[in-house]
C-alpha cells in the first residue's frame, strides 16, 4: 500500500504527534482542519493545510465525504484519523479502501467487529478471555429489571455501540431502572445512531486495566504491555501509568496474554487496545471493550518500550511486517501521563477556552510534553478540552512520580485555567502514591477538591 502523502485528519495534539511521526519517516503531511483551527500548530507543522469546513465538529472533522475530498483533492494516498472524531468509524475506513487511500488503522471489518460491545464480548467468550457477569441485549426496562435481579444490582447500562467512557449509566436498584433506561437509551441513539442496551454487573473496587497491541497484515500480532488508567473522571481519564501498578505480575502476564489472543482471533491490523476491568476484591479481570484505534495515552507505553506506536502504525499501514517479536519485546521502567485541559478546578472544571498568553512546557530528563498549544495560541471552544499530555518517565514508579511532581510545578500557563493545580493534588495524596485507588477514587477526591476551593 501506497503512503507517501498523509491527510492527518483530526486536530490538536494528535494531530501534532501524527505530523512528527509523518515526518520521521519522510511522509509529507495534509492537515485537515476547521474554520476555527486555520491558525493551529498543526496547520503550521504540516507540508500543506486544507479547510474543511466550519468550525463545529458535525459540520467539519465528522463528514466522511468532506474528509474523503479532502484527501483526494490534495493527491493524499493515505489518511490518519487520529482518536475521537471517526476514528472507530467503519464507514471511514471501508470509504477509504474503495477510494483507493490507505487507512492507517484497522480494517473495516475489525472495526465493526469490536465496535459492537454485544458481538465483541461474544469474541472474547470464544477466546476464552472471561467477561464481566451481565446480559445481552435489553429491550426494554422490563426486561432489564428482570435480568439485573439475575445479575444483582448495582449493574451498569451501557451503549452497545459505545466507546470512550460515553454511553454507561448505573443503576442502584429496580425503582431506578424506567428513567434511567430510557435516559441511556436516547443518549445512545442520539450518540451513536443505535439505542441498544445490554448490562453488566458494577464492580465497585476495581482498577482499569488496558494492553496496547500491534498487528500487521501478514498476520503477527503482538502486545506492548498494560497501563493502569483507573483514575477516572466521569469515566475520562485523567492519569495513566505504565506498567500497571498494586497489581501482580503473574496477573499482568495473563491480561497482556488474554489480549494479544483476543486480537489474534479476528486477524486484528494496525495498532489497537484491549480493555480490561480487574476486581481488587477478588482478583479477577475481565474484558471490557477494545478500542481500534490509537489511544490518547499511548506515549506511556512508547516511553517504557522504546516503541514509536505512530510510526508503526504508518509501517503497518503500507503493509510492512511488525520489525520485532512477542520475545524481543523489552519493559525499561516507569511512566506516567498527566492530561492537561483547559479548565477551572476552583470552579467545578468548568471547561476554559480562551488566548493563551503565556506558554512554557516544563524540561528535564525524561519529560515529555505532548501539545499544540504555544503562547499566544486561542483555545476554540468548539472541542474536546486537552491542551496537553505531560508524560515522565523514571527508573521505578517513585521516581517516575518524583519527576511528574516537579514537572507540574514548572509548568507555566498564563491567560486561562487549566487542571494543574488539581493534578497537584492528586499526585501528592497518600493514597495514590501507595497505589490505593480505583476506579471511583478521583472522583470523591474531586469532590474533597471542588468543596474546598469553592467550586
Amino acid at each position: 500500500m501506497s503512503v507517501t502523502r498523509v491527510l492527518v485528519a483530526n486536530r490538536g495534539e494528535i494531530a501534532v504527534r501524527i505530523i512528527r511521526a509523518c515526518q520521521s519517516l519522510g511522509i509529507e503531511t495534509v492537515a485537515a482542519v476547521s474554520e476555527a483551527d486555520r491558525e493551529s500548530l498543526a496547520a503550521k507543522m504540516a507540508n500543506r493545510m486544507v479547510c474543511i469546513g466550519p468550525p463545529r465538529s458535525t459540520e467539519s472533522y465528522l463528514k466522511t465525504g468532506t474528509l474523503l475530498a479532502a484527501a483526494q483533492s490534495t493527491a493524499c494516498d493515505a489518511l490518519h484519523p487520529g482518536y475521537g472524531f471517526l476514528s472507530e468509524r467503519a464507514e471511514l475506513a471501508q470509504a477509504c479502501a474503495d477510494n483507493r487511500i490507505t487507512f492507517v488503522g484497522p480494517s473495516a471489518e475489525n472495526i465493526t467487529k469490536m465496535g459492537d460491545k454485544l458481538e465483541a464480548r461474544k469474541i472474547a467468550v470464544s477466546c476464552g478471555v472471561a467477561t464481566v457477569p451481565g446480559s445481552d441485549h435489553a429491550k426494554n426496562w422490563q426486561e432489564a429489571v428482570a435480568r439485573a435481579e439475575t445479575i444483582g444490582y448495582p449493574v451498569l447500562l451501557k451503549a452497545s455501540a459505545g466507546g470512550g467512557g460515553r454511553g454507561i449509566k448505573l443503576v442502584r436498584n429496580p425503582s431506578e431502572m424506567p428513567t434511567i433506561f430510557s435516559t441511556a437509551a436516547a443518549e445512545a441513539r442520539a450518540a451513536f445512531g443505535n439505542d441498544t442496551l445490554y448490562m453488566e454487573r458494577y464492580i465497585g473496587n476495581a482498577r482499569h486495566i488496558e494492553v496496547q497491541v500491534l498487528g500487521d497484515r501478514s498476520g503477527n500480532v503482538i502486545h506492548l504491555g498494560e497501563r493502569d488508567c483507573s483514575l477516572q473522571r466521569r469515566h475520562q481519564k485523567i492519569i495513566e501509568e505504565a506498567p500497571a501498578y498494586a497489581v501482580s505480575r503473574q496477573v499482568r502476564d495473563q491480561i497482556c496474554h488474554a489480549a494479544a489472543t483476543l486480537a489474534r482471533s479476528i486477524g486484528y491490523q494496525n495498532a489497537g487496545t484491549v480493555e480490561f476491568i480487574f476486581d481488587n476484591d477478588s482478583n479477577e479481570f475481565f474484558f471490557l471493550e477494545m478500542n481500534t484505534r490509537i489511544q490518547v495515552e499511548h506515549p506511556v507505553t512508547e516511553m517504557i518500550t522504546g516503541v514509536d506506536l505512530v510510526a508503526q502504525q504508518l509501517r503497518i499501514a503500507r503493509g510492512e511486517p511488525l520489525p520485532f517479536k512477542q520475545s524481543d519485546v523489552r519493559f525499561f521502567g516507569h511512566a506516567v501521563e498527566c492530561r492537561i485541559n483547559a479548565e477551572s478546578p476552583q470552579d467545578g472544571f468548568r471547561p476554559c477556552p480562551g488566548r493563551i498568553s503565556h506558554w512554557q512546557g516544563p524540561e528535564g530528563t525524561g519529560v515529555r510534553l505532548d501539545t499544540h498549544c504555544y503562547s499566544g495560541y486561542f483555545v476554540p471552544p468548539f472541542y474536546d478540552s486537552l491542551l496537553a499530555k505531560l508524560i515522565v518517565h523514571g527508573g521505578d514508579r517513585a521516581e517516575a512520580v518524583a519527576r511528574t511532581k516537579q514537572a507540574l510545578s514548572s509548568f507555566q500557563v498564563q491567560g486561562i485555567d487549566t487542571g494543574i493545580p488539581f493534578l497537584q493534588t492528586v499526585i501528592d495524596d497518600g493514597d495514590y502514591l501507595n497505589g490505593k485507588v480505583n476506579t471511583r477514587w478521583l472522583e470523591t477526591k474531586l469532590e474533597h477538591y471542588s468543596a474546598s476551593h469553592g467550586g
